[in-house]
């Protein structure tokens, strides 16, 4: 009878074979090559074999060109991977990991191959980020030893491991992995079998809904793609990442969360199939999402699709003066933004003495800047005095432009429109900041509801360059067009949307939140595992939890609930577990305990 794997000492993973030898497979030989592994790379493709070591010694070449290693380690990396075409060649391995195409067949057949070939302790690893790992490993002879290790793309450069255990797999075959995941350099993440696993499982989901949003024709792939880097602070936009990704890949991943999960979220959106049929993967295939230049390429190039460079069409609205709304931060920073381009700002809130603590404010933005050496002194002076303080709205009676940024509840910012509407000459522009509500209602408690638009800023407004121009369906086109010549003369980048709940940002990012609460709720992963994985392996500047405690819980769960109305989606529905931290007050740093607790100010 053979010794249960959970009974035998196993031996250091010296010698590893990488079954696959793709741009994920390649990429994991090259990490265990540099880490002094003696690796064997298999793909029956001959042609892919000797791509992969190409690739290797491309790489070490920059490297050593670059001084980061020495010809001399450059030769013994090169000597420590051999390729193969055939399975045989693991016989000696430690440890076996697969990375072959996201197929069951095609994995359980490498598996059953490998059970007649390697010794009983070699750890078998399936580098899967959509198949079930317990499926895999019950097929195998001996499903103690299979586990799932999740690298990123690119694999030399991304941090993140997610160490994958089924309830067969055995702690030693666990602990053997994450060590050589930390000698490796890399931060292991230990996680359940469900699909997608964290970073992922949390990743498609969100590439899922812009995919769909792009498809309803709500925003173009352009301003999708750039709200996301601008708002959110992503290396790349969602479309551009599934086009890097493959569509096929995102679809086959999706069709499995959703077999799990049956959450209409997970339910690929239409397009990925309608462009995976049609054979335009992404960038591999030289169009996605996409038109670039090649096969392979990265560099986008002009389509059908893309939008002329051409200035607007409609000549827009002139404007010398701004009057902004409210004496909170994000008034004060779009304050702050319009004086620094030159604008006469008039601020006005609802007493004399909250103006001008707003106006101080600024001036304390302005002080740092110079400090910091962004600005003179004389032109730090010059922005100051170019910002009016008021103590009522009358002041607006000659501003070309009128922007709210007062609390986020409708009937005040109706109120406040209304008031506009009184006092403002024939021909400004009415504008509101609001992140969540619906622009129109705002218009029609005016009497000009075609000279009213949305123009939502991100805090803080002088450092964030996105602003979400939301135009209704009574919005004018002059009025369109001058905010967006406005964004530009301010240095900010416009987005244009169409008035519904969450515009782009909010729409995409918070259900990404909430499924993150969902997931610690399920006790599937921690807060900390959470937070490194989408850092680590999502390139997000923060974690969800991080995030949702500087946002604020009690902002995230009403912007989830404008969502949840809006669109009637149960996955939308917001997580118990949020609902429970805002009803006990534990609103994030603010109140010093959300997701986590925060030293007293």
């Amino acid at each position: 009878m053979a010794t249960p794997l959970s009974d035998t000492p196993l031996s250091p993973l010296k010698t590893i074979a990488v079954v696959g030898l793709g741009t994920m497979g390649t990429g994991i030989a090259e990490v265990l090559a540099r880490a002094g592994r003696e690796v064997i790379g298999i793909d029956i493709s001959e042609a892919q074999a000797a791509k992969a070591v190409a690739a290797l010694e491309s790489s070490t070449a920059r490297a050593a060109e670059r001084g980061r290693i020495t010809e001399r380690e450059r030769g013994d990396v090169l000597a420590r991977f051999r390729t193969f075409t055939d399975l045989q060649s693991a016989a000696d391995a430690d440890l076996v990991i697969e990375v072959t195409p996201e197929s069951y067949e095609i994995k359980q057949q490498v598996f059953r191959e490998l059970d007649g070939i390697v010794r009983p302790e070699t750890v078998l690893a399936t580098g899967t980020n959509a198949l079930s790992v317990t499926r895999l490993a019950a097929d195998s002879a001996r499903p103690e030893r299979v586990l799932g290790l999740h690298f990123f793309n690119p694999a030399p450069a991304m941090k993140l491991v997610e160490i994958v255990s089924s309830v067969l797999t055995a702690p030693q075959a666990v602990a053997a992995v994450t060590d050589l995941a930390i000698e490796l350099g890399k931060e292991p993440v230990a996680v359940g079998d469900r699909p997608g696993f964290v970073a992922d499982g949390l990743l498609f989901g969100y590439l899922n809904q812009a995919a769909a949003m792009y498809e309803a024709k709500y925003a173009s792939r352009e301003d999708i793609d750039a709200a996301m880097r601008l708002g959110c602070g992503l290396p790349m936009g969602p479309l551009a990442l599934l086009d890097l990704i493959g569509v096929d890949t995102a679809r086959t991943v999706l069709e499995a969360m959703y077999a799990a999960s049956h959450d209409r979220l997970h339910a690929p959106a239409p397009i990925l199939r309608q462009l995976s049929e049609a054979g335009l993967t992404g960038r591999k295939s030289g169009r996605g999402f996409y038109t670039y230049e090649a096969p392979g390429s990265a560099t986008v190039v002009r389509d059908a699709l893309t939008p002329l460079s051409d200035g607007p069409t409609v000549p827009g609205r002139g404007v010398r003066s701004v009057g902004v709304a409210g004496s909170g931060t994000m008034a004060s920073g779009i304050a702050e933004v319009f004086a620094k381009a030159g604008y006469e700002v008039v601020l006005a809130a609802r007493s004399e003495e909250k103006a001008q603590a707003a106006k101080a404010r600024i001036g304390k933005s302005l002080s740092r800047s110079v400090d910091k050496g962004r600005m003179t002194v004389e032109a730090a002076a010059e922005t100051l005095d170019r910002i009016a303080p008021a103590g009522s709205y009358d002041a607006f009676a000659d501003v070309d432009l009128a922007l709210e940024a007062v609390a986020e509840d409708l009937e005040v910012k109706r109120q406040l429109f209304a008031t506009f509407d009184k006092v403002c000459k024939p021909g400004a522009i009415l504008a509101t900041t609001t992140s969540s509500l619906p622009v129109v209602a705002c218009a029609r408690a005016t009497s000009r509801p075609q000279d009213v638009i949305g123009m939502h800023f991100f805090n803080p407004a002088p450092a964030m360059k996105l602003v979400e121009v939301v135009r209704t369906v009574l919005t004018a086109d002059d009025v369109h067009a001058t905010v967006r010549e406005l964004c530009t003369a301010v240095r900010k980048h416009p987005v244009d949307c169409g008035d519904r709940a969450g515009f782009i940002v909010n729409a995409l990012l918070f259900p990404y939140l909430n499924n993150a609460v969902k997931m610690v709720q399920e006790h599937y992963a921690s807060l900390d595992e959470i937070d490194a994985a989408m850092r680590l392996g999502g390139g997000y500047p923060m974690g969800p939890f991080e995030l949702l405690d500087v946002v604020g819980l009690d902002v995230s769960l009403a912007i989830e609930r404008v969502l949840h109305r809006e669109f009637r989606d149960p996955g939308l529905a917001p997580a118990p577990l949020l609902e429970h931290l805002v009803a006990a007050g534990c609103l994030g740093r603010k109140t010093g305990r959300g997701f986590r607790e925060y030293a007293k100010r």
